[in-house]
């Protein structure tokens, strides 16, 4: 998610999971190899299993990329294949890439022979007015013959006009009986639902009786990080407690007072912890007071909001 799944969001989901994969924001494979992305690549061992997810057309700096994460200690490489923003549009990449599936596989087999990690792609059920679900199985066949490890389909078709990024997270109708589908008529494959999904339960759901071998949770857990703090338990089957909200909290104020200490802003992680007060006694009091201090907020401002919080 971009401007949400940056190293501190990260922190913050790493107290809930210790199993669970997490992503980098979506890197262009040109600023990955000219330093731009560098705030993007670097990364806490503690984060890890992590992914870095990197959007390009061109297989030669893919390949590169993929070389520099796995030199860099990433755990996986992810080609968005998904995002419908204006910018990826007019790029030739991100959704785009799904009307071009020729052009995917060559991709991910420049991505395998320079990596020994695992290559995935992200990508829709459909784009424009492609979005049948053959449309979709010939997209996914032909990748899997270049070697792609695993599939993460967003169970919403994207429009490349007309629609904003916001609304195509909203307005094309959730299909994931599609995804099932694919998983049933394609069961070698590694098949990945996201999308929707709100809640421990909803991920359980999807991988009830092997409808899918994975699901991968976005804008749910920025939303109310707390609704997955079961993951590990429920999901993984560890034998654990889920972290508690204070708990969540403290290592997020020192976590912030770590990164000042490396010439950081606080605001780089407050910013990220408004969802932890979702419906929680003195959580309106508590985004107020950051709020008001907005990018001026110190570590005592982050102490101060979530001292508000009733837990």
């Amino acid at each position: 998610m971009m401007e949400r799944t940056d190293r501190h969001f990260r922190v913050l989901v790493r107290t809930l999971t210790r199993r669970s994969l997490l992503y980098t924001e979506m890197v262009m494979g040109r600023a990955v190899l000219d330093g731009r992305g560098e705030r993007d690549m670097d990364f806490d061992p503690l984060e890890l299993p992590l992914a870095l997810q990197v959007g390009d057309n061109d297989p030669s700096r893919l390949a590169r990329c993929a070389e520099l994460a796995q030199a860099r200690g990433f755990t996986e490489l992810n080609l968005n294949c998904g995002c419908p923003s204006a910018r990826v549009r007019d790029g030739a990449f991100g959704a785009r890439l799904m009307l071009e599936p020729d052009r995917v596989a060559t991709l991910v087999r420049a991505m395998k022979a320079a990596t020994s990690l695992p290559v995935t792609v992200k990508h829709r059920i459909g784009v424009d007015e492609v979005d049948g679900y053959d449309d979709m199985l010939r997209f996914v066949d032909v990748v899997a013959e270049a070697g792609a490890d695993a599939f993460i389909v967003h169970a919403r078709k994207a429009w490349l006009h007309g629609l904003s990024p916001k609304e195509n997270r909203n307005v094309p109708p959730l299909r994931p009986e599609e995804i099932f589908r694919l998983k049933r008529e394609r069961p070698s494959l590694r098949i990945e639902l996201n999308g929707g999904i709100e809640s421990t339960d909803a991920v359980l759901a999807g991988l009830r009786e092997g409808r899918v071998d994975g699901v991968m949770v976005g804008r749910g857990i920025y939303r109310d990080p707390m609704a997955f703090a079961d993951v590990d338990a429920r999901v993984f089957g560890d034998d654990v407690a889920p972290t508690p909200l204070r708990a969540v909290l403290e290592t997020m104020v020192e976590h912030a007072r770590r990164w000042v200490a490396r010439g950081g802003r606080v605001h780089d992680v407050s910013r990220h912890v408004h969802g932890l007060f979702l419906g929680r006694p003195g959580g309106r009091k508590a985004r107020r007071v950051l709020a008001e201090a907005g990018a001026a907020a110190d570590v005592d401002t982050l102490r101060r909001a979530i001292d508000q919080v009733v837990v």
